[in-house]
């Protein structure tokens, strides 16, 4: 059986949630972009803006603006059907999000409803936190939503369940499977039917890159800000979030400019922390300091800095590998580059986020152009990288949830 999170009920048979998808729905059929969708989602976001909920979940605020009216309707501007090619849904989603970032289902759960299809999203019993005062929101915005949301929506629980999966994955037009690598391949193991298609986004991994000269030329008020978006991306999901920052690149200006830089930045982001109340427990702290120490003992490191238990910094070897492995919650390795192009070299297919501090636009496109889409599919500033967008992970997501009809006359 499913645990019904959204519209919360009784407990469900997956023929049950099946046959609820395919029933009539009041006043027909969603489409791409509707009225009733766009009101339910902007209603959802009013909730998660109110200040006491956003107090208690920053990442929540993020969502909501996300959410609002005009930036729905903006959203699906592209889509508009034309003489020649028709847009409608593309069929029933099924989603599979992460337990890691307890709100990164809502997103794209958000963007399908929106291009007209019923969805089908599995919340990890794990979920807390975020992800219930989500579900909390969804299901009281339902008391003011059309009938046609409660009937093509479903997000449900259900333990390790292969026949479930099976069914879901079966009866679905798209499979959407968020998670490490091992989850994509345990999920791509239940067939899709012969027109269905996968949407993946496995395994990636995330920088953040710090102009020495541009720092150097920054405000003092500038550079805690940018400090602050820094810690945003790097805590609010313990950086275990794909596009949380990993490693650390000072690029440019002499050894002393990226030394008093890396001082500076780190006393910032030591006082940003501790003035959001943000720490780790014990067993974190303890985990930290084995992964950091693994790295000097194989000699990838070359020097650690505990500033405080929730502000680890380690070092990295010239000829160093990237690291792109998570090492604890607020541990960043640093490296020093002479320069941005320096980094084409190390970086890979998995890679997804870069978020800068102090370079010049032209800088930034050239990089990028260079780059080639070998890696790297997001470039954005300090306080961005979890800032979600209808492109992800090189995805055009309401393009994935649509279909068109071309018509030639």
């Amino acid at each position: 059986m499913l645990i019904s999170r959204f519209p919360v009920g009784p407990d469900l048979s997956v023929a049950d949630v099946l046959g609820s998808l395919a029933a009539p729905v009041p006043d027909g059929p969603l489409t791409v972009g509707d009225d009733r969708v766009v009101d339910f989602l902007a209603g959802f976001a009013r909730r998660l803006l109110a200040p006491a909920l956003a107090r208690r979940y920053p990442e929540l605020g993020s969502l909501g603006f996300f959410l609002r009216r005009g930036e729905l309707r903006r959203a699906v501007t592209g889509l508009a059907s034309t003489d020649e090619v028709l847009v409608f849904p593309r069929g029933m989603v099924f989603h599979v999000p992460p337990a890691n970032v307890d709100t990164i289902f809502v997103y794209s759960w958000a963007l399908s409803a929106l291009a007209g299809n019923p969805n089908v999203v599995r919340v990890s019993a794990r979920a807390a936190g975020a992800a219930t005062a989500v579900l909390d929101a969804l299901n009281e915005a339902l008391a003011d939503a059309h009938p046609a949301i409660a009937r093509t929506q479903r997000m449900v629980t259900y333990g390790r369940d292969d026949a479930t999966t099976a069914a879901l994955s079966a009866a679905c037009d798209l499979r959407v499977i968020w998670g490490g690598d091992a989850s994509v391949r345990a999920i791509r193991a239940h067939p899709l039917a012969p027109r269905a298609r996968d949407v993946t986004f496995p395994d990636r991994s995330s920088f953040a890159a710090l102009s020495v000269p541009g720092w150097a030329g920054l405000s003092p008020d500038a550079r805690r800000g940018g400090v602050a978006g820094f810690a945003n991306d790097a805590y609010w999901f313990d950086q275990a979030a794909c596009a949380s920052p990993r490693t650390l690149f000072l690029v440019g200006g002499t050894s002393s400019a990226a030394a008093a830089a890396r001082e500076e930045f780190v006393a910032l982001l030591v006082a940003e922390v501790a003035a959001r109340g943000w720490d780790v427990d014990p067993a974190m702290a303890v985990e930290k300091r084995v992964a950091t120490y693994g790295l000097a003992a194989s000699g990838v490191a070359t020097h650690l800095d505990f500033a405080t238990n929730a502000v680890a910094l380690a070092t990295l070897a010239p000829a160093a590998p990237v690291a792109r492995t998570w090492l604890g919650a607020g541990t960043f390795p640093v490296a020093a580059l002479d320069s941005l192009s320096s980094l084409i070299p190390l970086l890979s297919r998995r890679d997804q986020t870069l978020s800068h501090l102090g370079f010049p636009p032209t800088e930034l496109h050239d990089f990028a152009r260079a780059l080639g889409g070998r890696g790297i599919d997001r470039i954005v500033p300090f306080g961005r990288a979890l800032t979600f967008g209808a492109i992800w992970d090189g995805y055009d997501l309401l393009h994935e949830f649509t279909r068109r009809t071309t018509l030639v006359r």
